[in-house]
């Protein structure tokens, strides 16, 4: 499971000195639960989860992923989970298949389970039609698609997705969102980030609600309805951010 302590990353600008982009971000994720982080752009959602998956190094706090520490055992973190962001680029000159077979053999995995493990994630994901193609004539859901089956080749217990629809169309993004509640059905650990409320209210066991690098509030959608007072998932993000935008234009 997933398990952040105080998680708090700063940064330094030249002109506006330290900046607090996760400041003390503390929760926890089950192994067959989809916890969703919802955010406004910028709200810290991409920088917490690059933490988790060790991509960036805590200034504070700290988070275990299947019992690894980030700090203290980053390898081990890395081996036991599937990042996935809209960063995340591709080698232009490799066909989809190519790229998911080289990060399926960056992670150890033989050449007979590799094989089942393409065709069975190509498979799944409408990938056939394009799988011998090279990476830089897909589309851009097909280089999504591409980047879930690398992100997944090596079947890890922790799935971290981040913005994993953003700009597909409609089919594909349905495809993507069936996919991860397939992982949280097949007993994975899943954490996503999205400022889509639809996606969230769909897909969520727990939602945790972050702006200006702080978790404000989280629990399941019934819980924040009730907590709040407001039926509306969108009303409910609305009340809880709305303070925080009023004390940022004071400062």
């Amino acid at each position: 499971m997933i398990e952040a302590r105080d998680l708090c990353k700063s940064f330094q600008d030249k002109k506006r000195g330290t900046i607090c982009a996760v400041d003390h971000v503390s929760f926890t994720c089950r192994p067959g639960q989809i916890y969703g982080l919802l955010g406004a752009n910028g709200a810290g959602k991409t920088t917490t989860l690059r933490m988790l998956a060790t991509i960036l190094e805590p200034t504070d706090g700290t988070a275990t992923l299947c019992g690894y520490d980030v700090i203290e055992a980053p390898e081990k973190v890395r081996a036991n989970v599937g990042f996935l962001s809209t960063a995340t680029a591709l080698y232009p000159r490799l066909t989809a298949q190519e790229m998911v077979e080289y990060f399926g053999r960056l992670n150890g995995l033989d050449e007979s389970t590799l094989k089942n493990r393409v065709n069975e994630i190509c498979s799944r994901l409408d990938m056939d039609s394009f799988r011998d193609r090279r990476c830089d004539k897909l589309s851009t859901g097909m280089k999504q698609k591409t980047s879930i089956a690398r992100t997944l080749v090596h079947d890890p217990p922790i799935m971290i997705f981040d913005e994993p629809t953003l700009g597909l169309d409609i089919m594909t993004a349905r495809t993507i969102t069936a996919f991860i509640r397939e992982c949280r059905d097949a007993g994975k650990t899943v954490i996503f980030s999205t400022h889509i409320m639809s996606e969230v209210e769909k897909l969520c066991d727990t939602i945790g609600i972050i702006q200006s690098g702080k978790l404000l509030t989280e629990g399941t959608l019934a819980e924040l309805r009730a907590k709040h007072g407001e039926h509306d998932l969108e009303e409910i993000f609305v009340k809880v951010v709305a303070p925080h935008y009023v004390s940022e234009g004071t400062n």
